[in-house]
């Protein structure tokens, strides 16, 4: 069942978003060659508990850590360590906050220094991609609207979009119904009604689409090892169309 939210629920998945966000924006300014995985996480983690809340995915299905780190071709859920950012790299940093028992989600693909213009582009499909599945998530559209808005426009570009891996709903927990496939077609899923909070989240790569996951049975990479981008925002459909909550303001 997709749950409708009550003006209370949104107003605290909002507090939730806007750290999330500042969260990442604080963040940006670390994020150069040379500096560990593991040193942003230790940053993030204290930056969230600052703002009295929880970090959303430290412990979480038994993740270990407060930020998923996804480097190159990593595509999401890496896990923060002593790896060492160099230049050139482009890296996804993925967090979740808790305030008061709901949820915000958000994630950004960074530059790491030089970026080549062909990661830049990549990059920039992938968020172009994720503001259009937001314009198509408005009430009476459908599901696969969403899904159709990233998908056309991705693969139109020679992109390739992660299959097995998509967006949820979100609230009181992490992973609500529906799930939000980042490809689909119009017309078909569920119905989008005022009230309802997604969190779409498009995952694009370079090369081809297939993935596998190392064996810390978490991080999931590209099975050609070329880059991919991820971008989120935590969203709630209004009667006007969509509220991004992950907008720090």
């Amino acid at each position: 069942m997709i749950k409708i939210k009550n003006k209370d629920e949104i107003n605290l998945m909002k507090k939730a978003g806007n750290i999330v966000s500042q969260t990442l924006s604080h963040l940006e300014q670390f994020i150069k060659p040379g500096i560990e995985t593991i040193e942003l996480d230790s940053i993030a983690e204290d930056f969230i508990r600052s703002k009295d809340a929880i970090p959303g995915f430290k412990g979480l299905y038994g993740f270990p850590a407060t930020l998923c780190i996804s480097v190159e071709d990593e595509v999401v859920h890496g896990i923060p360590k002593n790896r060492v950012l160099s230049d050139g790299d482009i890296v996804g940093i993925d967090v979740g906050a808790i305030v008061d028992g709901y949820y915000g989600d958000h994630a950004r693909t960074f530059e790491v220094g030089n970026v080549s213009d062909e990661k830049k582009e990549l990059m920039e499909v992938t968020k172009k991609s994720l503001e259009l599945g937001i314009e198509a998530s408005r009430p009476g559209n459908t599901i696969g609207d969403i899904g159709f808005a990233i998908q056309n426009y991705v693969e139109d570009k020679g992109y390739s979009i992660v299959r097995e891996l998509v967006g949820h709903g979100i609230g009181k927990k992490l992973h609500e119904e529906p799930q939000i496939p980042n490809y689909g077609d119009k017309n078909t899923g569920p119905i989008i009604k005022e009230g309802m909070c997604f969190a779409i989240e498009p995952m694009i790569n370079l090369g081809t689409e297939k993935i596998y996951t190392k064996s810390d049975n978490w991080t999931i990479c590209t099975q050609d090892g070329l880059p991919s981008a991820h971008f989120e925002h935590t969203i709630v459909v209004t009667n006007k169309g969509s509220q991004v909550l992950t907008q720090y303001n």
